[in-house]
C-alpha cells in the first residue's frame, strides 16, 4: 500500500502535466490556423480586416470554445514595403490541475493584400 501511494504521488502530476501540455499545444495550433485563415479571408479583393476578424472568430468558436475568441484583432500593415493583413489572437488556457497559472497564448497570421491590377 505505501508503494502505491508513493507511485501515485509521482504519476498523477506527471499525467496532469502531459495533459496540460497537450491542451496548450492543441489550442495554440488551432489559434495559429484561425489567425492564418482570417488573414487570408481579409486579404482578398473586396474584403476588409473585419471580415478576417469574423472568420478567425468563427473558426475558433467551431473548434474550441467561445472564450478563446474574445481577443481577436485584424489590421492592415506593411511588412518590408508589402501591404499585408495581420490577424492577432490572444487567449489564456486555464490550468488542468488544482494549482498553477494559466498559459497565455498569442497567435499571429499574415496574408499579402490582393490589389487590382
Amino acid at each position: 500500500m505505501p508503494e502505491f501511494v508513493l507511485v501515485l504521488m509521482v504519476l498523477i502530476p506527471l499525467v496532469l502535466g502531459i495533459a496540460q501540455l497537450a491542451l496548450v499545444l492543441h489550442v495554440r495550433n488551432t489559434m495559429v490556423a484561425a489567425a492564418s485563415d482570417g488573414a487570408r479571408a481579409a486579404a482578398g479583393l473586396g474584403s476588409a480586416p473585419p471580415d478576417g476578424q469574423a472568420r478567425a472568430r468563427e473558426v475558433i468558436r467551431t473548434t474550441l470554445a467561445d472564450r478563446y475568441a474574445d481577443d481577436v484583432v485584424a489590421r492592415e500593415t506593411q511588412i518590408d514595403g508589402v501591404a499585408v493583413v495581420e490577424v492577432r489572437i490572444r487567449a489564456e488556457v486555464p490550468p488542468l490541475g488544482l494549482w498553477g497559472p494559466g498559459v497565455s497564448l498569442d497567435a499571429v497570421g499574415h496574408a499579402v493584400r490582393q490589389e487590382e491590377p
